[in-house]
């Protein structure tokens, strides 16, 4: 079987045209968009950056603290 997007055959070639101008049009609305984003500052990018660098490094204290308990207490009940 034949793939029609790749492979126009007689008759078809309007259709790819079709295609390929939609996809062209959805492109430009994309930009488009993009330039109606309101975009954050610098500073809050640092602070949003700054928030998730402290939650993860309290996410993996805390993950190695239990870590540190729990192998403690395993090897008191395997001897």
């Amino acid at each position: 079987m034949a793939c029609h997007f790749f492979h126009a055959g007689e008759g078809e070639e309007g259709a790819l045209k079709e295609r390929l101008g939609k996809v062209f049009q959805f492109l430009k609305e994309v930009r488009a968009e993009s330039r109606r984003v309101t975009w954050a500052s610098r500073r809050e990018i640092m602070a949003a950056t700054a928030v998730v660098l402290i939650v993860v490094f309290l996410s993996a204290l805390y993950l190695g603290i239990v870590d540190l308990i729990l192998s403690a207490l395993i090897r008191v009940v395997l001897g």
